[in-house]
């Protein structure tokens, strides 16, 4: 019955995706049928000075957000019983939260993180992985784009490089004065790439940016590659909605990727 509840309720009228909260302690929303790895990571963050609100099934998360309820970060449980975790994202991106959301799991196959990329996720993490390895990821995606200066034009909350500006404190993209909708990892990626536009930043460098430095994923070292591509592959795809001749995002071979400047 609460399911049927959730597909029936009426999403708020300015529903958009959400920004971070920004004032006062870190807000993380957590979805987990399993009630005592629930309390434990519940417990666990709030050691770590987060605010915490959680649910035991993905349509109470559902309501949550239809109600007009926000975080900063919505932690995912994958397997629920009666709707799982990408039918709670799909639910979610349909309605247009944009929330940045954590898949967590125990299938560790890199088809399931592809699928939870695909989806809409910001990251996959499986629950077998140490509580710091979550709070790493916690402080990559709510911390921003990592330091360095740029060869565009900056201001204060802005970076400009032809057609493109990006708006780091609000984590929005325009293109040609379009919005782009990207994920905080997505966004992330095309700072990184944008900070050292005309130069080849490597595969590894770019899934650091948002796993942090010295993650595997996928099969042997290498494994990283195959979602770097994913995510570029969906972050291209987003520019050429808005734009198909959209070219921006080079490809080096064996390498990475690199931001033309000529686009």
């Amino acid at each position: 019955m609460q399911q049927n509840a959730v597909s029936q309720k009426s999403w708020p009228a300015t529903s958009r995706p959400l920004e971070p909260l920004q004032q006062g302690p870190l807000h993380v929303v957590v979805v987990d049928d399993d009630d005592l790895f629930r309390e434990s990571l519940r417990l666990n963050l709030l050691d770590e000075d987060f605010q915490v609100t959680d649910f035991s099934t993905g349509a109470q998360g559902l309501d949550f957000f239809a109600e007009g309820g926000e975080a900063d970060v919505l932690l995912l449980d994958w397997k629920m019983p009666g709707m799982d975790g990408l039918e709670v994202l799909r639910r979610l991106r349909a309605a247009e939260v944009g929330v940045p959301v954590i898949l967590l799991t125990v299938l560790s196959d890199q088809v399931y993180e592809e699928a939870a990329l695909e989806g809409g996720a910001v990251d996959f993490i499986e629950k077998s992985r140490s509580f710091s390895i979550l709070l790493k990821r916690l402080r990559l995606i709510t911390a921003g784009v990592k330091g360095g200066t740029t060869k565009a034009a900056t201001g204060s909350d802005a970076t400009r490089i032809g057609l493109l500006e990006l708006k780091h404190a609000s984590k929005r993209t325009l293109w040609n004065d379009q919005r782009i909708d990207l994920t905080i990892r997505e966004f992330n990626i095309v700072s990184l790439l944008v900070s050292r536009a005309g130069e080849d930043v490597t595969y590894r460098e770019i899934y650091d940016t948002v796993h942090g430095a010295g993650f595997l994923a996928g099969y042997g070292a290498e494994g990283y590659r195959a979602n770097v591509r994913t995510i570029i592959k969906r972050i291209r795809q987003r520019f050429r909605d808005v734009d198909e001749s959209f070219t921006a995002i080079k490809n080096y071979p064996g390498f990475g990727y690199r931001w033309d400047t000529d686009d």
